[in-house]
């Protein structure tokens, strides 16, 4: 876009540690399409997330700090909701026995999310200001006392404590790519078990440096883009004019039926039958009243036949389709796509929320699962019902759904790729985010703290003796 004479800034979130060591390695680009200083983005960058995780993890001590002296409070260490942080994926912490020292207490289960999934990180990605923060802050629900009454952060007086360790982190960090064009970028929510989008800040700042803002949200339209869309958009009363979909013929062909081992070799018939995945994620867009632009993220194992296929396939659609090429040119690879992303902007549209604010939870929750995930069925465990009818006759009938789902199917079983036919959502559990004001519904096997795969990038990174890093892309 800057090539092309458009003063444009893009927006971005910060990595976490728990891919970086896990699965997926770095997130600051690669090739040439880099932000930099790549390794210290990738690792500890400003020490955004590390102040989230102590904010975190404080308001964890003083719960059971206050149950040791006295619970004045009344907490049922029972009903103590919050779970301490940690930015690495360690499945060994997804549930924990604390207080096992204490005479003054009942050893009770405890756990770990990963920091990136924690409320006050969405919190802070969600806040425009200290004073917001501190709002937020004030009203999350951190445990029950012993008839049912919730108890908050500002009950424990430490909203003062938990906004000094966040200062600094709820300021946007200015960071450049390789050609010095510059990014904004801050928070890291995860979109398959978070709301998946950079933080407020961070848009409405460049908003007002920039003609243009290009954004990102992670994984899907099925997971970061309709929150991006219905939760942080309505939040933030933005506007977007138009959704660029990242694809690649790699994921097609999985989506086609293709084992993993097989992606990198050719065939077309594979990504016929996979296409239908990416007319799914346009057909969604649709719905929000946008236009849409698909940028195809060339890759070297990608055929000639292949490329072209996809490209047809655009002009029988009347879809624009880009090569994107930025890995292997920079931002000559992507003038295309920044021209057709021109040519089909529409500012002055008004996009439309898959849900209104005022509708019941229910609802809400239903028009994901059936309009974008297009279930049949919403199975929900008996006392997950139970609650989302307490919170919707309650005070928190208003707040956004964000969903916890899978990120490599349009259901919530990673095993089943394309566009399945009737299939059903299972909802096994909900968390109240007040200071978010969203409700997690958490379906299929998700989990809030990651494990490291067989062979995780930790095992490929390494330094050598003039301080020079390896491995983190």
């Amino acid at each position: 876009m800057n090539k092309l004479g458009k003063k444009c800034i893009g927006t971005i979130r910060e990595p976490s540690l728990g891919p970086v060591f896990g699965v997926k390695g770095g997130a600051a680009g690669g090739g040439y399409s880099q932000l930099n200083p790549m390794v210290d983005m990738n690792l500890h960058f400003t020490g955004d997330l590390h102040a989230v995780t102590t904010a975190n993890n404080l308001v964890s001590a003083v719960i059971d700090n206050h149950i040791f002296q006295g619970n004045e409070l009344g907490i049922n260490p029972t009903k103590v909701v919050w779970k301490r942080c940690l930015d690495l994926n360690d499945r060994a912490l997804r549930k924990v026995t604390v207080a096992l020292e204490s005479k003054k207490e009942t050893p009770r289960e405890d756990g770990f999310n990963i920091t990136v999934a924690s409320e006050i990180m969405a919190s802070l990605c969600l806040s425009d200001s200290y004073h917001a923060l501190r709002e937020r802050l004030d009203r999350m629900i951190v445990a029950y006392d012993f008839s049912d009454k919730p108890i908050t952060i500002k009950d424990l007086q430490i909203t003062g404590s938990l906004l000094v360790l966040l200062k600094n982190a709820l300021k946007p960090n200015l960071i450049q790519t390789l050609e010095n064009n510059l990014f904004i970028c801050h928070g890291g929510p995860f979109a398959n078990i978070a709301h998946g989008c950079n933080s407020i800040l961070a848009t409405k700042l460049a908003l007002k440096l920039a003609d243009y803002v290009v954004t990102e949200a992670g994984f899907g339209v099925d997971l970061g883009t309709e929150k991006f869309l219905d939760i942080k958009c309505q939040e933030a009363k933005l506007n977007p004019s138009l959704v660029i979909i990242v694809a690649t013929i790699r994921a097609l062909k999985f989506h086609g039926g293709l084992d993993a081992a097989d992606l990198k070799t050719p065939n077309v018939s594979a990504l016929q039958r996979g296409i239908c995945n990416l007319e799914r994620h346009l057909e969604t867009i649709r719905k929000f009243n946008l236009p849409a632009v698909v940028a195809l993220n060339r890759f070297e194992s990608d055929s000639n036949e292949e490329i072209e296929f996809i490209m047809n396939w655009g002009k029988e659609h009347q879809v624009d389709v880009a090569l994107s090429e930025v890995f292997a040119k920079g931002s000559a690879g992507g003038l295309d796509l920044a021209e057709k992303v021109l040519k089909n902007i529409q500012p002055r549209r008004k996009y439309r929320p898959l849900y209104d604010i005022h509708e019941s939870l229910f609802t809400k929750i239903e028009k994901i699962c059936v309009e974008v995930y297009h279930a049949t069925n919403i199975e929900y465990a008996p006392e997950v019902f139970e609650q989302i009818k307490k919170y919707n006759q309650g005070n928190y009938q208003e707040y956004y759904v964000c969903m916890a789902k899978c990120q490599t199917s349009v259901t919530d079983n990673p095993k089943i790729a394309g566009v399945p036919k009737n299939h059903t959502i299972h909802i096994k559990e909900v968390r109240l985010a007040a200071g978010s004001k969203f409700l997690v519904c958490l379906t299929g096997s998700i989990m809030t703290m990651p494990g490291l795969n067989k062979e995780p990038q930790a095992i490929k990174i390494d330094m050598d003796d003039d301080g020079n890093v390896t491995g983190l892309m």
